[in-house]
């Protein structure tokens, strides 16, 4: 795409859907860290449905890493890889309780310094978290950018980098819930709903017909 079909195709989301947010559900930047962690591989859906008792049994860091890595595993056997997600989980939340006194915190750095966090994790905490104009790219917005045409790469950092070089800067805080919805429910893997795009017109996908 050129740059001006780049901006047509981010402000046809925009219009669709004017305050995007993420789907999984938590009450503190704390519980989106980990939901977030819980989510890799695994859908936000089956998040949402281990966290509710998970958080209640331990709100915050400090009630995390108390509960330990087998308590966190009996709150998320549902979901995939829970075993590694649960040693994770308290060993993150006894880091944070360590190094910045129970809170999540706010530069990359030290997230990436959590464990279970790596660079598409921290740019979700630091988008939703801190407001912060990250873009973290999933299996979905990888597809979509390189599908579409607005910003092909062949690694998930290339098209991290080509949307954050490309997209306007007004829409870069919320983009990447714009971009990971309509990768979700519209420009899906195997049947991408075209017929049904806010954004067709500018899209490059060669067989959306019309």
């Amino acid at each position: 795409m050129t740059l001006a079909e780049v901006r047509s195709f981010i402000e046809a989301l925009a219009r669709s859907n004017p305050a995007p947010r993420t789907e999984l559900h938590y009450g503190s930047d704390f519980q989106l860290l980990v939901a977030v962690v819980l989510s890799a591989q695994t859908t936000d859906a089956a998040v949402n449905k281990a966290t509710p008792a998970l958080f209640a049994a331990a709100p915050d860091a400090a009630a995390m890493a108390r509960l330990g890595a087998e308590g966190v595993a009996r709150h998320i056997r549902s979901i995939g890889l829970w075993q590694a997600k649960a040693r994770n989980v308290a060993a993150l939340s006894a880091q944070l309780v360590a190094a910045h006194g129970g809170e999540v915190p706010a530069t990359r750095e030290a997230l990436e310094a959590l464990p279970g966090v790596g660079r598409k994790t921290a740019n979700v905490v630091l988008n939703v978290a801190f407001g912060q104009p990250t873009m973290a790219v999933d299996t979905h917005i990888f597809r979509l950018g390189n599908r579409t045409g607005l910003a092909p790469g062949k690694t998930p950092r290339a098209v991290e980098e080509a949307l954050l070089r490309r997209l306007p800067k007004e829409y870069l805080r919320d983009a990447h819930h714009w971009l990971i919805l309509h990768g979700r429910y519209v420009c899906k893997a195997r049947a991408p709903d075209c017929a049904h795009c806010v954004a067709r017109a500018p899209c490059r996908y060669p067989q959306k017909g019309g």
